[in-house]
């Protein structure tokens, strides 16, 4: 049984919602003022909220705006009830997180329609998230394992022989194999990090209060992030030379750990499947509506099929190309880009060059998308 909450400060019209959703079958409690609304959606945690704009001290919106900063309650779907619907007004309630207006008076069938349009929506999105989670799990389980246990192996490997045999190999021997250990737990290491955020970012795509606010964040002075990301990149792949970088501050409507993040993948990505001497080319650039991010390489490139299919768990020609995370290193990136209102595009051929452009709108545009 649904639980709503009824917030209001005229007894009447409070009895007759009361009386009427009670009929349908919910489950109904009441407060007559803002301050007691606040403290019994609190306490109850109901399904929806339905509340007066008008009311003394605690109006509607200041009622919205507390319960919309409380993690027990932020999510929860809210109706204001007023008779000056007007578009100020509206577009007020909407900015603090309201989820509809349903103007006064209104007859019960319309009370009726608000309430099971609202919770319907709701029941929707969570329907969305749960399969989402469900279909994480299921790749989690099947690919995991054996994306772990090939660092894994090397680890376990020279472990085993440094902890039976150290005594008996040569110095240069035990420092090679150290090295191996080192290398291998960086990439568990990353591994790791990479299906963590994964499964965060799609938790995130589900909740569209903490995506509002993923969205109003950006990074005023990029090029230096960058250009410093771009960098240690180059220096781990050993190709400090062949980086070319030309970057413009243009403002990008993202926090600087994902955009770091973003720049990490691509650039990783065209070292590794790109010969040495060959340039890898790094842009930031002012476009129309936004700011672009364009990563190309000189490499064996990918396929048409491989292009369509990229996704979390996908490596691109496993066998002749032994590297972990690359299908789930680009997901990142594109979901990111997604979720920041923006797109990722790749233009590659079998054999030939790769460029991955990410197109981002302008701040003040992301802001205002939903």
């Amino acid at each position: 049984m649904k639980k709503i909450l009824v917030i209001d400060d005229e007894e009447w019209l409070r009895e007759m919602v009361l009386l009427a959703l009670a009929q349908k079958g919910y489950d109904v409690v009441e407060a007559g003022n803002g301050s007691a609304g606040i403290e019994v959606a609190q306490k109850e945690l109901p399904d929806l909220i339905l509340c007066d704009v008008n009311m003394e001290k605690v109006d509607g919106y200041l009622t919205l705006s507390s319960l919309r900063n409380q993690p027990a309650t932020a999510s929860i779907p809210f109706i204001l009830m007023t008779g000056l619907a007007d578009n100020a007004g509206m577009r007020h309630g909407m900015e603090l997180g309201a989820d509809d207006y349903l103007p006064k008076p209104f007859t019960i069938d319309a009370l009726y329609a608000a309430v099971e349009a609202r919770l319907k929506k709701v029941q929707t999105v969570r329907q969305e998230a749960e399969k989402k989670l469900a279909d994480l799990r299921d790749n989690i389980s099947l690919m995991l394992p054996h994306e772990l246990r090939t660092p894994l192996n090397g680890i376990l490997a020279y472990g085993e022989i440094l902890a039976n045999d150290a005594k008996t190999l040569p110095s240069s021997e035990v420092e090679e194999m150290g090295q191996v250990i080192y290398d291998s737990g960086r990439r568990l290491e990353r591994l790791i990090e990479n299906f963590l955020i994964y499964a965060q970012l799609e938790l995130l795509g589900a909740d569209s209060q903490k995506l509002s606010a993923l969205r109003k964040k950006q990074t005023a002075l990029p090029a230096q992030l960058v250009e410093k990301h771009a960098q240690a990149q180059a220096q781990l792949a050993n190709r400090p030379k062949d980086l070319v970088l030309e970057l413009a501050d243009k403002p990008v409507p993202m926090s600087e750990e994902y955009l770091a993040k973003i720049v990490d993948e691509l650039v990783q990505n065209a070292f590794k499947f790109s010969p040495e001497g060959t340039p890898v080319r790094v842009q930031l650039q002012e476009a129309p509506n936004g700011v672009t991010l364009t990563v190309a390489d000189q490499g064996r490139g990918f396929s048409t099929d491989h292009i369509t299919k990229v996704g979390a768990y996908m490596q691109f020609d496993r066998k002749m190309q032994e590297q972990q995370g690359l299908g789930l290193g680009l997901t990142i990136a594109r979901r990111l880009t997604e979720l920041h209102g923006g797109t990722l595009a790749i233009q590659s051929e079998r054999g030939s060059a790769t460029t991955v452009t990410v197109k981002l709108p302008n701040p003040d545009d992301n802001n205002g998308r939903g």
